[in-house]
């Protein structure tokens, strides 16, 4: 069910690739089934193709190019993006650079892992990587988490998790189509929660509160 609030999510979203995630919620948000408005969409790579999907729904995008840029001048163009923009959330898909999270965004930071997180998380697990260790290892079960960001790769307060099996002879292909399946309900209903001032950090985990909307900002406290 969409969480009311009393206006929409201004989100900025971050990504590298193929921009599938963003593409999710366009639609979504274009349905009236996410209560949210993409303010600016940022590419680490100026050929991800997710910053070609933004334009084509008329949404501003930045290109920051992470390999020409040092570390320190990445985070602060990152954050004076972000400000900018007047995000209430920042949801990083598919976003494969490291960048620090400045102070009063710690909790307004959003990241989709394409494994069940603390598993097969960290530098280079990602994209088919994820999905390859998975298959490998000879795990039964696979699936997505959705966390509060921080500033290790795949680390943070977990929100939201949903499971897929992992069948025999499967393909890395065949698993990560079921674990987007899944992907597509978890994140929005993370950022729903979020607009609906649900989500309380305490200590390493996330709470979801039961009762009546309240400031989306209480995520952060």
């Amino acid at each position: 069910m969409t969480q009311h609030i009393a206006k929409p999510l201004r989100l900025v979203v971050s990504l590298s690739g193929g921009g599938t995630t963003l593409q999710n919620m366009i639609d979504l948000i274009g349905l009236g089934q996410l209560p949210a408005r993409v303010e600016l969409v940022i590419g680490s790579r100026p050929d991800a193709y997710g910053l070609e999907r933004a334009k084509k729904a008329g949404i501003p995008t930045l290109t920051i190019p992470r390999k020409s840029t040092p570390p320190e001048e990445f985070s602060l163009r990152m954050h004076e993006a972000i400000r900018g923009a007047k995000a209430d959330l920042v949801c990083m898909a598919g976003f494969l650079s490291l960048w620090t999270i400045p102070d009063d965004y710690i909790g307004r930071v959003m990241n989709i892992h394409p494994a069940l997180l603390p598993s097969f998380g960290g530098k280079g697990y990602y994209g088919h990587h994820v999905h390859e260790a998975v298959i490998r290892t000879g795990c039964k079960v696979s699936g997505c988490t959705v966390h509060f960001a921080d500033n290790v790769y795949d680390h943070g307060p977990i929100i939201a998790q949903r499971c897929v099996p992992v069948l025999e002879n499967d393909t890395p292909d065949a698993l990560a189509a079921r674990v987007f399946e899944q992907e597509c309900v978890a994140y929005p209903e993370a950022i729903r929660l979020f607009g609906a001032g649900r989500l309380r950090i305490e200590g390493p985990r996330v709470r979801v509160l039961p009762g009546e909307p309240q400031d989306a900002r209480s995520a952060s406290r």
